[in-house]
């Protein structure tokens, strides 16, 4: 077991999931929730009273499927926008999928942003969408803007350093994200700005950390390397899925940023406004994924960590139904954490 010298100063692990081992869930939970699951795209591409929404996002379900779930739980006159935000965020993070023109389409995306703002979008059906999201709601321009250029910085798969250059990273497209989603709530509080600058450096390492296995198949690799060097591991042991006690110590300390993160996170739960609650939906999957790297002794390969929550609806059911994105009383853990 990966074992850090300051693991007991950090304090218990809030859940943000509650357990549902001391009894079964209320009578008509579980169809209210498969009823959700079966119905996720219908509902996001109902039009609402303004008759936006008319567009479908199935595709973008295969490649955001947290994030969209998430959106659900907005109320129906912000989630149409929310998607587009989320298909214009994709779009942007498969452009250096491109190898022959990806400087060509983040071009293109940087113009589309400009145009939204001169109220001539392209006709394309994306940025259309979008386009009613910023007239809508007033949008703010830097948001995109930060998105777009931090992509664009970062598509010659530049090696993050140290834990803080991936942090900044996330800051810029994760966070942006975040900020925006707030303003199509109608929030503009400072207590969900500060939550929302560490919940989208959560889900940027978060990130890293799931798409380690995949990036290493194709020989990629974006763990920050400073991190990697103080352990004395190198980037061909994650590539060859080593499972030594200093590739695991690499993860947990990644791991622990990402914690340390989510509880700044979550400290400002008393502060932040009720209405603003739906933005933080997905500090539940990404509380998850660390819960149960966790138990997995930090084996970034372990088989358990590529597979799909099923639960997932039910806890951001719960969560939703209680107005809080955080659990009350935390249950008492021990978490590691980098010196």
């Amino acid at each position: 077991m990966v074992v850090s010298t300051l693991g007991l100063t950090q304090g218990p692990l809030q859940l943000g999931v509650p357990s549902l081992s001391c009894c079964g869930p209320p009578l008509g939970l579980w169809a209210r929730v498969r009823q959700l699951s079966r119905r996720t795209v219908a509902m996001a591409s109902r039009p609402d009273s303004s008759g936006a929404g008319h567009y479908c996002w199935e595709p973008l379900w295969k490649q955001d499927y947290e994030g969209c779930l998430c959106s659900l739980l907005l109320p129906a006159e912000s989630r149409s926008s929310a998607f587009a935000l989320r298909a214009f965020n994709m779009e942007l993070a498969q452009a250096k999928n491109n190898w022959t023109n990806a400087n060509a389409i983040l071009g293109g995306k940087k113009k589309t942003v400009n145009d939204l703002y001169c109220d001539s979008p392209p006709h394309q059906r994306v940025a259309t969408e979008l386009w009613k999201a910023v007239r809508k709601h007033n949008l703010t321009e830097r948001w995109p803007v930060k998105i777009t250029d931090e992509r664009e910085k970062n598509l010659d798969d530049k090696v993050y350093h140290n834990i803080q250059e991936l942090g900044n990273y996330a800051k810029n497209t994760q966070s942006s994200l975040l900020y925006l989603t707030l303003e199509i709530l109608g929030m503009k509080d400072l207590h969900a700005d500060h939550a929302t600058n560490h919940d989208g450096k959560t889900q940027g390492i978060v990130t890293c950390l799931r798409a380690t296995p995949c990036r290493g198949s194709r020989r990629k690799l974006f763990l920050p390397m400073g991190i990697c060097m103080l352990r004395g591991v190198s980037q061909e042991d994650f590539l060859q899925k080593s499972q030594n006690e200093n590739v695991r110590d690499v993860v947990c300390d990644i791991a622990s940023q990402a914690h340390l993160h989510l509880k700044h996170a979550r400290s400002f739960h008393e502060s932040v406004p009720v209405k603003a609650f739906p933005a933080f939906a997905q500090t539940v999957a990404l509380e998850g994924y660390l819960k149960k790297i966790r138990q997995v002794d930090f084996d970034l390969f372990h088989p358990s960590l590529q597979q799909k929550n099923i639960l997932l609806p039910l806890s951001l059911y719960i969560q939703s139904r209680r107005k809080r994105y955080v659990k009350k009383k935390a249950k008492k853990e021990i978490w590691m954490a980098i010196s």
